[in-house]
């Protein structure tokens, strides 16, 4: 089975409709799948509810689903940092379930393990919990979470292997491995692929079982995933 597309288009093709729940990989702007994002722009699906842990910013990412309408509703952790996001939501344009973010993880993480819910003691008291049931254990209150199983997952990683198994770049990971494993069907965005085999067992972080299709794009912009490393003192003093 071949899961190489030429495009991130011809990847979303047939699989993306109207009104489906979607989750997409990435933690700010580290780790998102930006080709499939912009290739989901122009598609021009709409009433899409989004799973992530961000909205992406203005103008990029997330944010452009914003702009163009397509996103009725966003099930967020973190939705700081985009003035649009702030201007609908406030407008009562955009529906927002916000979960946070241990919670949105874990309720991936469950949807791809096949569990439907699980009990957690965070937003217990608090509005995260209104109109969900409340259980006791061992003395304590936890509230009952839903798991989420979205329609497609859009995910990013840096190599697959032409299978689809995954190794992603360090901090990158994020939320893309739940994401991927809850997805009905999942299509990752990588930066390079290789032969199957050339990838060692053990860098593997996700096997290609979780992923249905595959798209190159071996120059992302990148806005956040920068290198830092620390000045020599000792070499800069001459020493």
């Amino acid at each position: 089975m071949n899961k190489i597309f030429p495009s991130a288009d011809a990847a979303l093709k047939g699989i993306v409709k109207d009104g489906q729940l979607l989750a997409v990989g990435g933690f700010g702007l580290c780790g998102i799948p930006e080709a499939l994002i912009d290739a989901l722009v122009e598609s021009k699906v709409k009433d899409l509810t989004i799973i992530s842990n961000n909205a992406g910013v203005d103008g990029f990412g997330l944010g452009k689903l914003l702009e163009t309408r397509q996103t009725k509703k966003m099930i967020s952790s973190y939705v700081g940092e985009n003035k649009e996001f702030e201007r609908q939501y406030l407008a009562g344009e955009l529906q927002l379930e916000f979960t946070p973010q241990g919670t949105l993880a874990e309720k991936l993480r469950a949807g791809g393990a096949g569990i439907p819910a699980f009990f957690t003691k965070t937003g217990v008291g608090t509005i995260v919990a209104d109109g969900k049931e409340l259980r006791e254990f061992d003395g304590e209150t936890y509230v009952m979470e839903r798991s989420l199983i979205p329609d497609v997952a859009l995910v990013k990683a840096q190599v697959a292997d032409k299978s689809g198994n995954l190794r992603f770049n360090l901090t990158a990971r994020n939320f893309n491995p739940a994401a991927a494993m809850a997805g009905k069907i999942c299509v990752v965005e990588v930066e390079q692929i290789v032969e199957v085999g050339e990838l060692a067992p053990d860098d593997i972080h996700l096997p290609g079982i979780y992923v249905h299709r595959i798209v190159l794009n071996a120059t992302p912009e990148k806005r956040i995933e920068k290198r830092t490393v620390t000045e020599n003192i000792t070499e800069k003093a001459g020493a």
